[in-house]
C-alpha cells in the first residue's frame, strides 16, 4: 500500500530554538518514516518580514544545514525551496480568480493586523492562497501544523472544494494533524518560548550559550512548591526526560534551584552536541548541501508540472 503524502512548510526566518525542535521539527524527522513527505522552505512567504536580501539567502542556507544535521534524509522527504517552483505562484493567482475579498477578510492574520490598525500589504491579505497552492499542488493526506494555523487547512479545503465545483474533480482535500503541544513548549521566563520573546534556547547553542540561557531561567521562590519543583525549570527538563527520571530526582533536590539548573545544562548539552558537531561538519560543503536542495526543487517541480498541466487544462488556457 502506498504511504499517505504529508507536507510541512519551514520558514527560512532565523536560527530555530529547542522550542522549534520539540513543537514540530522532531515530528516532522519521525513522520520522514511513515509518510512520503514534502517539506518546503517558505522563501516567498518569508519576504513579509525579512527584506535583506543577504539575509535570505543566509536564512535559507541555515535552514538547509540545519535540517540536514537534524537528520531530515534526502532520500526519504522531497526537500525543497517554494521559489524554485514556478507553479506555486501561478496556482495562486488562479485561486485568486476564484476567492472573494470578503473571504480573505476572515482570515486572522488580516483581522488581527486590522484590529491594530496596521497598513495591510497585500502579501499578508493573500497569504491563505499562496499557502494554499503550497499545499495543493503536490495532492497532499496529511498538513501538520499547529492550532493556530487550522484556519489556512480550512481556507486550503474551501478553495479546492470550489475550484472542483467550477471545473471538475481536481483536487485532493487534506487534513490538518493538529500538533498540540507546539504552542506550549515554554521559554526561560514561563511564556512561550520564541524569539521575540528573546526567552529561547538555541537548538545549536554552545555550551556557555547554553549555560547562560538556563540559569536566566525564572524561578519563583513559590512557584511549584507543593509538588518540591521550580515550574520552568521541570517544564524545560521534562522535553528531555520523562517525568518518571525527573520527579525522584527533584524531590530529591527540593528548593537547590542551582543544583537542578545545572542538570539541566548538562542534559541540554548531552542533547545538543551531537547534532551542532553534525552541522558544524555540514558547514565545511556548503555547496553539497545546497545541491540537495537544487535537487529536491527539481523534484518538486516535476510533481507540480503534472499538476499544473491538469489545471491548466481544466480552466482552458491549455489549447496546445
Amino acid at each position: 500500500m502506498a504511504k499517505k503524502v504529508l507536507l510541512s512548510g519551514i520558514q527560512p526566518s532565523g536560527k530555530p530554538h529547542i522550542g522549534n525542535y520539540f513543537g514540530m521539527i522532531k515530528q516532522l524527522l519521525s513522520d520522514q518514516e511513515k509518510y512520503e513527505v514534502y517539506a518546503l522552505i517558505v522563501d516567498y512567504h518569508a519576504m513579509k518580514s525579512v527584506k535583506s536580501p543577504s539575509e535570505m539567502s543566509d536564512n535559507i542556507t541555515a535552514v538547509v544545514l540545519d535540517y540536514l544535521a537534524l537528520g531530515l534524509d534526502p532520500k526519504k522527504v522531497t526537500f525543497f525551496k517554494q521559489s524554485d517552483v514556478s507553479e506555486h505562484t501561478e496556482l495562486c493567482w488562479i485561486f485568486d480568480t476564484i476567492t472573494t475579498m470578503p473571504y480573505l477578510m476572515r482570515a486572522h492574520a488580516f483581522k488581527d493586523a486590522e484590529a491594530k490598525n496596521k497598513e495591510i500589504d497585500v502579501g499578508t491579505f493573500n497569504y491563505p492562497m499562496l499557502m494554499a497552492a503550497d499545499i495543493l499542488l503536490y495532492n497532499p493526506d496529511i498538513i501538520p501544523v499547529g492550532a493556530d494555523q487550522k484556519q489556512h487547512i480550512e481556507i486550503t479545503r474551501d478553495t479546492a472544494e470550489k475550484f472542483n465545483k467550477i471545473y471538475g474533480e481536481t483536487f485532493k482535500l487534506p487534513e490538518a494533524m493538529i500538533m498540540k503541544d507546539v504552542s506550549v513548549v515554554p521559554g526561560t521566563d514561563g511564556r512561550k518560548m520564541s524569539k521575540s520573546y528573546g526567552n529561547t534556547i538555541p537548538l545549536f547553542a554552545e555550551y556557555e550559550e547554553i549555560k547562560k540561557a538556563v540559569m536566566s531561567i525564572v524561578t519563583d521562590s513559590g512557584e511549584g512548591k507543593e509538588e518540591g519543583k521550580p515550574k520552568n525549570v521541570y517544564a524545560i527538563h521534562n522535553l528531555l526526560r520523562p517525568a518518571s527520571e525527573l520527579d525522584p530526582i527533584y524531590k530529591s533536590k527540593t528548593g537547590k534551584y542551582k543544583e537542578l539548573k545545572e542538570l539541566l545544562i548538562e542534559d541540554l548539552e548531552k542533547f545538543i552536541a551531537p547534532i551542532r558537531e553534525r552541522r558544524k561538519e555540514l558547514e565545511k560543503d556548503i555547496p553539497g548541501a545546497l545541491a540537495i536542495l537544487k535537487e529536491g526543487g527539481e523534484r518538486a517541480k516535476r510533481i507540480a508540472s503534472l499538476k499544473m498541466n491538469e489545471v491548466r487544462e481544466k480552466i482552458g488556457v491549455r489549447i496546445y
